[in-house]
């Protein structure tokens, strides 16, 4: 399914689109002069956003150079190179130091290649203490076999947790005061209208475009590649939209500031 989507030329906002990414600004109090950090930001679409609509400075970080390039052109297109910074590089071992970032945010594409502990511990050391961090994933909404949950990570090309897993990890790792939202496709104050996140291949794109997208995926993968791209998307939408065995999830929370000598300290969870 990502993989697919992550080849548009097209400029597409990942699940839950605009809307989503408006509430996550508000829910951490996105400021001018913050430092936002995207991992997997793919083409850098949410990033741009960020750094539009709230004057905020924003690094992205992506496992394929060629979506960097992608990033890096339209940083310049738009004029705001100096301050869209991006680099192609691990999810698993991200080239910043420790506590630079005031909100970091990991999108779904966070273990495409890298395994979830190790990403959310990245993605919680480069937060400033007292930072915000953001999980936007998929997850499990019911048991799913060993086996057929392996071959559904591999279509996906992600790797999805129950909840109580993530939440888990974000708590191991030192995030405190965990908020959570389904956003899958439940109605909100902000979400009046709902409409579902997961949109198949067809809806998504124009007949041209998919045409471009899948030119693109030949010239990477080959037509068996291309084939196999498809089959997965196909089923991939059916367990996302009939069966219902994955919902997108936004979980927030603070790392943990060690106390002041004041007695003062992080935020409770």
């Amino acid at each position: 399914m990502l993989d697919l989507v992550r080849l548009s030329p097209k400029t597409l906002f990942p699940p839950g689109g605009k809307e989503l990414y408006r509430h996550i600004a508000l829910l951490t109090e996105l400021s001018p002069g913050d430092e936002v950090l995207v991992a997997a930001c793919g083409q850098g679409i949410s990033l741009e956003y960020f750094v539009e609509e709230f004057d905020v400075v924003g690094s992205g970080v992506d496992f394929d150079a060629e979506m960097i390039e992608v990033a890096e052109g339209r940083a310049k297109a738009a004029g705001r190179s100096d301050r869209l910074h991006f680099q192609a590089a691990p999810l698993g071992d991200l080239p910043y130091r420790d506590g630079v970032f005031t909100v970091s945010i990991g999108e779904l594409g966070l273990t495409a290649r890298a395994d979830p502990e190790t990403a959310v511990r990245e993605l919680v050391r480069v937060a400033k203490p007292g930072g915000e961090v953001v999980l936007i994933q998929l997850v499990w909404t019911a048991p799913v076999e060993e086996d057929r949950r392996d071959i559904l990570i591999e279509h996906l090309g992600t790797r999805p947790l129950m909840l109580v897993e993530w939440k888990k990890l974000l708590r191991e790792c030192g995030v405190v005061g965990l908020h959570v939202e389904d956003w899958s496709d439940q109605e909100t104050t902000f979400r009046p209208h709902v409409k579902l996140p997961f949109r198949d291949f067809g809806e998504l794109f124009t007949a041209w475009e998919r045409l471009a997208i899948l030119r693109r995926a030949w010239g990477r993968w080959g037509w068996r590649g291309v084939r196999d791209a498809l089959a997965r998307e196909e089923e991939v939408h059916r367990l996302l939209t009939r069966e219902r065995l994955l919902g997108l999830t936004l979980i927030k929370g603070s790392k943990w500031q060690e106390p002041r000598g004041d007695g003062s300290g992080g935020p409770a969870e």
